[in-house]
């Protein structure tokens, strides 16, 4: 097994036992040479897939004027990416905060929330997910996100998603934000009742308090629209966005509406690196790459590939759920196992809720691919069936 983790490294991840070098398209290499096809794109990060030409180009052309640049100072792209991201999200009076992450987007919206209400109180969902710093940990369910940390990560009240009832229940009078995923990804592929995010939407404006966004999963095309709040109708107060905004450059994007903005006081927020005009070319590629003919593809390929899962699984009465190319199969406890299988397979996914085996193909994936992965999880569900049947 090749060796993952180096000593130097404090040890935080799980090591999968593969080592790579490069990527192309929609496959990861191995130093010998040995793809394999990704259908976890680091989390759904490199969603135009490995050195897709746009990318490469607009990275190759900003690193030769300029890298790196304070937010003090005024700089062309970076002011380009914020204006046609507002146009694409149709929140053109909105203002953008660029940062390093998804988590730290979470972290400014939060911070904003706060600072726009005078409150301190928050209300999130059972299952949710929103990152590992310590301000996104408040509003992360689940106690193996949040042990060792109590005392600090108490200012939250909970409901269960896809529930505007207990949202509204769960309102006091320490709220500052409602902080809600479109649909929960780590959690496992947990699409809500259709109308959730309008009547969340109207809970919190009869309410008085501010509505995040969480859609640094399901942003940016994952669902088969740029995003599923957009796609809902709903605009809300704070919308966080990250993973493949860039393409795979770190970036993160905080966007708060003019009536929240107007209340955050300057220096509430800053980052060194956020909104580096290398980041903002990263953006203003993937902007262009993801336009309706790619997304029709997210939604088309998504869909027939749902179709296949279903197809291979049906004999083991699987769910396979989610949205365009956000997709979870419910496998229970074999699931360790058989994401395993699907990596000796030479076919990378990854894990979801409790028993969720997810995949977040690259947009660029065609149907070919996406069979040869579903018939690989027919087989590993088959393997670990047949291998429970056989256990005492």
């Amino acid at each position: 097994m090749a060796e993952t983790v180096s000593r130097p490294l404090l040890d935080l991840y799980p090591n999968r036992g593969l080592v790579f070098t490069r990527g192309e398209g929609v496959q990861l290499y191995t130093r010998d040479g040995t793809p394999y096809l990704d259908l976890m794109t680091n989390y759904g990060v490199s969603i135009l897939g490995h050195g897709h030409p746009a990318m490469l180009r607009a990275i190759a052309e900003q690193s030769e004027r300029l890298v790196t640049l304070h937010g003090s100072f005024g700089n062309e792209v970076r002011t380009r990416a914020a204006v046609a991201l507002l146009e694409r999200l149709g929140m053109g009076s909105a203002s953008i905060c660029w940062t390093n992450s998804g988590a730290e987007a979470i972290e400014a919206a939060l911070k904003f929330a706060a600072v726009a209400m005078g409150r301190t109180g928050f209300v999130a969902c059972e299952g949710g997910y929103h990152g590992k710093t310590l301000g996104a940990q408040v509003v992360t369910h689940g106690a193996r996100y949040r042990e060792g940390l109590p005392a600090l990560l108490s200012n939250c009240r909970w409901a269960p998603f896809g529930d505007p009832e207990a949202i509204d229940a769960a309102i006091g009078v320490d709220t500052a934000a409602v902080v809600i995923e479109p649909i929960q990804g780590e959690g496992g592929i947990v699409v809500p009742p259709d109308g959730f995010l309008q009547a969340t939407a109207e809970v919190c404006r009869r309410r008085g308090v501010v509505l995040i966004v969480d859609e640094i999963q399901t942003g940016c095309g994952r669902t088969g629209a740029f995003t599923a709040s957009g796609e809902a109708g709903i605009v809300p107060d704070i919308l966080c966005l990250g993973k493949g905004l860039a393409g795979g450059i770190p970036v993160g994007a905080t966007v708060v509406s003019a009536a929240v903005a107007t209340r955050v006081p300057r220096g509430a927020h800053t980052s060194t690196f956020g909104g580096n005009p290398l980041a903002a070319a990263g953006v203003l590629a993937v902007l262009d790459a993801v336009n309706e003919e790619m997304l029709t593809k997210v939604r088309e390929r998504g869909a027939r590939f749902r179709e296949g899962l279903v197809a291979v699984t049906r004999d083991f009465g699987l769910e396979v759920r989610g949205r365009g190319l956000m997709i979870g199969v419910v496998v229970g406890d074999g699931r360790d196992q058989i994401l395993k299988t699907l990596q000796r397979e030479r076919v990378l996914a990854i894990p979801a809720g409790k028993d969720v085996v997810r995949f977040l193909p690259p947009y660029i994936v065609d149907d070919g691919d996406l069979g040869l992965a579903a018939g690989a999880l027919g087989a590993a569900v088959s393997a670990a069936g047949a291998k429970a049947d056989q256990s005492p």
